[in-house]
């Protein structure tokens, strides 16, 4: 199996991972995101899928250093390596604090931390808060969104950025 073929079924195993019905599951695909390293190695993919009201995020990442990252939404949508610093801060259309234990928190940019295991890859699947709708303004308006994982845990609270430390992965979302 090829790593782009592998990255697909960990993509699609993904986006049914936590449905508990028919009802709940993502039923199409709005976007996606191809995450790369700051090399230019592929380092996963991101699929924004449709589940009626709102939006759900199905991750599949490799090649990423095992352990707790942060896992952000940035502001612009633009990945020039090697810091990715292009891709601004989090996205905060609603001008919060960070954080989801914060509490004047949290940006929408706030995913929970990623944990990737020892073989440097991990799936999951977030769920983004807001309607549909808002989500889809916020993630493509003018500049685009980014999303970003970077080279330490997120603590929940420090605000701006959670003190994820540096960029160490990038992709930017495109519409289906």
């Amino acid at each position: 199996m090829t790593r782009l073929t592998l990255i697909a079924a960990l993509a699609a195993s993904a986006s049914l991972a936590g449905c508990t019905s028919m009802s709940e599951m993502p039923t199409e695909p709005v976007g996606s995101a191809t995450l790369s390293l700051a090399s230019g190695a592929p380092a996963g993919t991101v699929q924004l899928m449709d589940g009626g009201d709102g939006l759900s995020l199905a991750v599949a990442v490799t090649g990423i250093p095992a352990g707790t990252h942060g896992f952000h939404l940035h502001t612009t949508g633009r990945c020039t390596a090697p810091d990715f610093t292009s891709a601004g801060g989090h996205l905060n259309p609603a001008s919060k604090e960070h954080g989801k234990e914060n509490p004047a928190g949290s940006h929408f940019g706030d995913l929970p931390n990623l944990v990737i295991g020892s073989n440097g890859m991990a799936t999951t699947t977030v769920e983004l808060d807001g309607t549909r709708q808002q989500a889809m303004a916020w993630l493509f308006d003018a500049d685009g969104t980014a999303i970003v994982i970077h080279a330490d845990p997120d603590d929940y609270r420090s605000d701006p950025t959670g003190n994820a430390g540096s960029r160490i992965a990038c992709g930017v979302f495109e519409r289906s």
